[in-house]
């Protein structure tokens, strides 16, 4: 007679310290997001590792990293997560007419802080039981690991079971400031652009190629700054530095900017990103069905060269 295999036992409550810890790859973060003690976010996750007989996470100066058990549990963890959130939608959710809770949004740093912010005023009225955290990174975020809720990008993001859908387009143009301008020849021409400074992202820190969009009109001889962050970027025009190609809703922050031969610009794509297994939450599809009206409303905007704030 073959032998029963043994039944591992475990606190479900631990997984909930296990997949904070996925996601924030740090104790502090998941400590503070769970409202507890780093120590105790440590002592959780080492219960449910000797529970299961297993490590699932790889320490490191760096964080927490994901090994091959923890990958395969985190996928069964998001499951038992979506269950217990649509337990909640379903059942208490037919007693209430409004949303709530927190949704993070990813994005990167441009977008998320000078146009998705614009829009939180207009969202709160609409939903106000309704949390949104913003997370403005230069990486590639994971969206299968669900690192965030939505994911606003520039790009049609790869990944298992993402439900992907085109929002709009923003338009990307050369700036400089009327200081500048005084001080240097209005350009007629791609060639009068020789003798002029530019502002540039810094190309070894480039990790999305949707962001090299200067090179769509040109390559400067002459690169008086540089920098990662298209928010210093656009300071930096802002103060009469150099010139600058900039999204729409950027420039559109300062009257000061002036488009430079508005005939060259280029065009990106506004992309929004969810998994699967968050499209039946509430507040997941608030927040999606806001972002799309918002930006298809937004097109004359994103899309012009000269425009003000909405």
């Amino acid at each position: 007679m073959a032998k029963a295999a043994r039944t591992l036992r475990y606190n479900w409550d631990d997984v909930i310290f296990f997949l904070e810890v996925a996601r924030a790859r740090n104790l502090v973060r998941a400590g503070q997001k769970l409202k507890v003690d780093h120590t105790t976010v440590s002592r959780r996750v080492r219960e449910l590792e000797r529970s299961l007989n297993t490590t699932l996470f790889k320490r490191s100066k760096a964080g927490f990293s994901l090994t091959e058990a923890g990958l395969s549990l985190l996928q069964f963890a998001e499951g038992m997560e979506n269950n217990a959130n649509a337990i909640v939608e379903t059942v208490v959710g037919s007693e209430r007419t409004d949303a709530s809770g927190a949704v993070r949004i990813a994005s990167m740093e441009g977008i998320g802080s000078m146009y998705l912010t614009t829009c939180m005023a207009e969202f709160n009225k609409a939903f106000p039981s309704i949390q949104v955290e913003l997370i403005t990174d230069t990486r590639l975020l994971d969206m299968t690991r669900r690192e965030a809720d939505i994911f606003i990008s520039f790009f049609r993001p790869k990944g298992r079971r993402l439900s992907v859908k085109k929002l709009g387009e923003f338009r990307i143009s050369l700036y400089a400031s009327s200081g500048y301008l005084q001080r240097h020849r209005i350009p007629a021409g791609l060639k009068d652009l020789d003798g002029h400074g530019f502002i540039d992202f810094i190309d070894e820190h480039i990790h999305i190629k949707e962001n090299r969009w200067l090179s769509d009109i040109l390559r400067p001889a002459h690169v008086v700054f540089r920098s990662t962050s298209l928010v210093s970027q656009y300071m930096a025009a802002s103060s009469g530095l150099g010139i600058a190609m900039l999204p729409s809703f950027v420039a559109a922050q300062n009257k000061d900017l002036r488009p430079i031969l508005p005939g060259y610009f280029s065009v990106r794509d506004i992309w929004q990103s969810v998994h699967e297994d968050l499209l039946h939450i509430g507040r997941i599809r608030a927040v999606m069905g806001f972002l799309e009206k918002r930006v298809a409303a937004d097109q004359d905007y994103l899309m012009s060269a000269r425009s003000s704030k909405p």
